[in-house]
């Protein structure tokens, strides 16, 4: 750890330590984070996935505990990094939950790329409509990276990717898939449908084609688009698909988690 700045911290209302402030309430933290231009890596899977990526840390909050098994971590950041450690009592006082993953990091927030960028070099992609449940967000990205999908498109009103627990159940793959906010919602699936991609909507819509059947012969570039939980997909969207796909269920099940469920159609259309 030679370089390494270590902070020992003994009172949660050291202005330095804002970012770290209160990271449990949601409505507060997503104004805040954007706003000041980072975020909050949870874990020392998902930093090293960060810094993997060229994202820059501001500062590494963790537990005395876990300087020594972290230390690996630590010896990669560049000494400027301040690394604020202190007690366990103090780090739950001043984040409002047991940090039991070891370490957490303030971010630099990187820029968004452009549609064109996402989508120029991609044969499969996955929209997101407002979909605000962070958990099933960050599982979402997970089965993007893992069953090879080339980009995601998050709509407007759709949950942060990078807020905390979605990057933590995301296992950091947030920052390996590419991605970037579609807009305007949802007449920019035209411009996709101009560049050669198939719009297929995931819905339980009358007349839906069965996902095992469309993936009989599936076409060069396609797009799944998959809505929130319980709403599903907005009308205006269904109307802008080019089909609407459907998984067959057993046992009198209609539907799966919207997350659950873009992870089979994933594996389904792989090529």
């Amino acid at each position: 750890m030679i370089g390494a700045v270590i902070i020992e911290i003994d009172d949660a209302s050291d202005p330095s330590l804002d970012p770290y402030l209160r990271l449990k309430d949601v409505h507060l933290r997503r104004l805040i984070e954007p706003a000041r231009g980072l975020f909050m890596a949870e874990s020392a899977e998902v930093i090293k996935r960060a810094l993997d990526a060229g994202i820059e840390p501001i500062s590494v909050l963790m537990s005395a505990k876990w300087v020594a098994p972290l230390a690996q971590l630590i010896d990669g950041l560049d000494p400027a990094v301040p690394i604020f450690v202190g007690p366990d009592s103090l780090l739950e006082q001043l984040t409002g939950f047991h940090m039991h993953r070891g370490a957490i990091a303030a971010m630099h927030r990187p820029a968004l790329p452009s549609l064109n960028a996402v989508v120029a070099p991609a044969s499969r992609l996955v929209i997101i409509e407002d979909l605000v449940d962070h958990t099933n967000l960050g599982a979402i990205f997970r089965a993007a990276a893992g069953l090879g999908v080339d980009g995601v498109l998050v709509t407007p009103h759709s949950a942060d990717p990078l807020y905390r627990r979605s990057v933590r159940v995301s296992m950091g793959t947030v920052f390996q898939v590419p991605w970037t906010r579609i807009e305007p919602w949802p007449g920019a699936l035209a411009t996709l449908r101009q560049l050669g991609f198939t719009i297929a909507a995931m819905a339980l819509s009358e007349g839906a084609t069965s996902l095992d059947a469309y993936c009989r012969q599936l076409p060069e570039r396609l797009a799944l688009l998959v809505g929130a939980e319980g709403d599903g997909l907005s009308a205006r969207a269904l109307e802008q698909a080019d089909i609407v796909l459907r998984i067959d269920m057993s046992n009198g099940v209609d539907s799966l988690n919207v997350a659950a469920a873009a992870a089979v159609a994933f594996w389904a259309t792989r090529q």
